[in-house]
């Protein structure tokens, strides 16, 4: 039997790519993940997961990756029901990632609060048969989903290096971090708007855009 565990990085980033993983084994190779010591990424440093990343690889059948940009996310927050329709966009890229592994069971982490409402939107777009489970933590209780998570993240972090390489220090890229909020206001500065490694639909974004508007208007 052939077993799947799926998990997201960077939902909550106003910066990168929305990154969605999936791997695929054999389910006599789920305690060999156990043993390598894969958990939710989030508790594992960065050398971790860099260090496991290829033990990972070297247990799969298969594994798929999707990298969603910030224009995809801006045109879905952009629509009626942001909420909604992001939750929809994530379950529709998972459902992705199942069609091209073909497992027999799917793990993954629920995005949506309902977990048994974000498990029937990916069924929704599914042509292979494969029983989902949706669970909320996923990534903590399923060790298939804690090595996806391992995945996604550090293909997510790899992305972020590139984005750092070209535009500089932008602190954690999340919501609630001033050196992110810096960051913005000096693209505007620069650039006059942000390029489109930003996701401009996030809040923190528009609001220093809006900001940004209202001080180059007092300028003139």
């Amino acid at each position: 039997m052939l077993v799947a565990g799926v998990d997201e990085a960077g939902r909550g980033c106003v910066i990168g790519p929305l990154v969605v993983a999936g791997i695929c084994v054999k389910s006599e190779v789920l305690p060999l993940l156990v043993e390598l010591g894969v958990k939710d990424s989030k508790l594992l440093t960065a050398k971790k997961r860099e260090a496991l990343y290829p033990e990972i690889l070297k247990l799969t059948q298969s594994h798929h990756i999707i990298k969603v940009p910030p224009s995809q996310i801006d045109k879905v927050v952009h629509s009626a029901r942001r909420l909604h329709r992001l939750n929809r966009l994530e379950a529709q890229t998972m459902a992705q990632v199942i069609e091209a592994l073909k497992p027999d069971h799917a793990y993954v982490d629920a995005a949506d609060v309902l977990a048994y409402r974000f498990g029937s939107h990916i069924r929704e777009c599914l042509s292979v048969k494969a029983r989902i489970v949706a669970r909320h933590k996923a990534d903590r209780i399923y060790p298939v989903v804690s090595a996806a998570s391992i995945i996604a993240k550090v293909e997510r972090d790899r992305e972020i290096a590139n984005l750092r390489a070209e535009y500089g220090d932008f602190g954690s890229g999340y919501l609630i971090d001033d050196k992110t909020m810096v960051f913005l206001k000096r693209l505007l500065d620069e650039l006059g708007d942000y390029p489109s490694c930003v996701r401009k639909s996030w809040e923190p974004a528009r609001r220093a855009k809006a900001e940004h508007g209202t001080e180059q208007k007092t300028l003139i």
